[in-house]
């Protein structure tokens, strides 16, 4: 639980860390309001952080790291129908498709390894996007099946999807 703790607390003081900067490197505040020049006796980065107050790791701060983004889900197959006559069975992002494999194909506004809850799809779990498509633009992702019959009795649905960078 401390270690855990521990990479909580230096995530966000990096993040932190990282805002200030950019907020000073663009006149927002003062370089000494950002980390970047240190008083006497001031606490520098690379010395470890004095935790004041536990963190809150329960399952209800966690949830808090998902958008919820409603979306149009359809579903593909690696099928010539689905994907074209000369697919490599390889998906935008360089991964070879395996049986038994889950991922979405979405829009680029979504990094690859970007992770979405889809409900109905992988048992609730969350799966990573790894592939691009044509007419994926947008709110609309493509969950992938092993199947064209498993992707077509998918069909169209407009579901509330969970998103985290």
């Amino acid at each position: 639980m401390r270690e855990l703790l521990e990479k909580t607390l230096a995530v966000n003081e990096f993040d932190i860390k990282k805002g200030l900067r950019t907020a000073a490197a663009v006149g927002l505040i003062g370089a000494g309001a950002a980390g970047l020049g240190y008083q006497k006796g001031a606490q520098k980065p690379s010395e470890k952080p004095e935790i004041i107050a536990p963190v809150d790791v329960s399952a209800a701060s966690v949830e808090e790291e998902w958008q919820t983004i409603s979306m149009r889900v359809t579903a593909y197959c690696p099928c010539e129908k689905c994907c074209g006559p000369d697919s490599p069975g390889t998906t935008a992002s360089g991964h070879k498709i395996q049986g038994g494999d889950v991922f979405v194909a979405a829009d680029k506004r979504y990094s690859f390894g970007t992770k979405m809850i889809i409900p109905g799809y992988n048992d609730g779990q969350p799966v990573e996007v790894l592939d691009r498509g044509g007419a994926i633009k947008g709110d609309k992702i493509d969950v992938f099946f092993p199947t064209h019959e498993e992707a077509l009795e998918w069909g169209v649905k407009n579901l509330d999807v969970k998103v985290r960078g």
